[in-house]
């Protein structure tokens, strides 16, 4: 998770995302009116996940006017408007009922997050494989979860951040946030335990525990929720 400082100019924007790429992109070049993935993964941090690229880009333009956006992305070379066209962030209120929560799209909110640090709030957990079997490693010993509602609507949406990768905390004030819709499981009820699948007698190959896993997780009640990469404050 990480803050992004929209570009207020397009000069700014166009002087920051031209950059030139890495010294070892020997085909980049700065200020030549060209921004390619290599430029933008210099300015967001990401260098192979085009979708996150896209995310940053879509909120570092989020303070432009059209006209001032449109003329930043005319810039973007053929592969980089291919990947903005593929992994282009929906607006949440832009959505229709059924397609909130969408598996693997991104999507921008802006609202108030809600931390919660209630352990009863979710009782979901996470499946690891280890070893030939599974340990079960409930959502909020390793998420920071939050509630959010986009201004203006009653529709709540569960976010989550991996405590692994920052301590930072959302503050409890107005911001726009953007992420990616995963999922986890939030019950899992009767079923037979998970070592059940696994006989200790036989071999097992890791591609085999995981579609014992894949199957198990198929069984149980799940709950979409926004992971999140980036917030600006509003």
């Amino acid at each position: 998770m990480e803050e992004i400082k929209p570009y207020t100019t397009f000069e700014e924007a166009l002087r920051d995302l031209d950059n030139g790429g890495r010294f070892y992109n020997l085909f980049t070049q700065a200020a030549d009116d060209i921004i390619t993935q290599a430029e933008l993964s210099k300015v967001s941090g990401m260098f192979f996940a085009k979708q996150q690229m896209i995310l940053f880009l879509e909120m570092a333009l989020s303070k432009l006017d059209e006209t001032e956006k449109a003329e930043v992305l005319s810039k973007l070379d053929e592969s980089l408007q291919s990947c903005y066209q593929q992994y282009k962030p929906q607006r949440l209120a832009s959505l229709r009922t059924d397609e909130k929560g969408k598996l693997t799209s991104s999507t921008i909110i802006t609202g108030i997050p809600k931390l919660q640090e209630s352990k009863s709030y979710l009782n979901g957990f996470i499946m690891i494989p280890v070893g030939k079997s599974f340990t079960i490693v409930p959502i909020m010993d390793l998420y920071q979860v939050y509630e959010i509602a986009e201004e203006g609507s009653s529709y709540q949406v569960i976010m989550a951040n991996s405590k692994s990768k920052t301590k930072l905390t959302l503050p409890e004030t107005s911001l726009t946030v953007g992420g990616v819709w995963k999922k986890f499981t939030s019950s899992y009820g009767e079923n037979k335990p998970i070592t059940q699948e696994l006989s200790p007698s036989i071999p097992q190959s890791y591609d085999y525990i995981t579609s014992v896993f894949e199957k198990l997780e198929s069984d149980q009640k799940t709950t979409n929720y926004l992971e999140i990469n980036y917030f600006i404050r509003s």
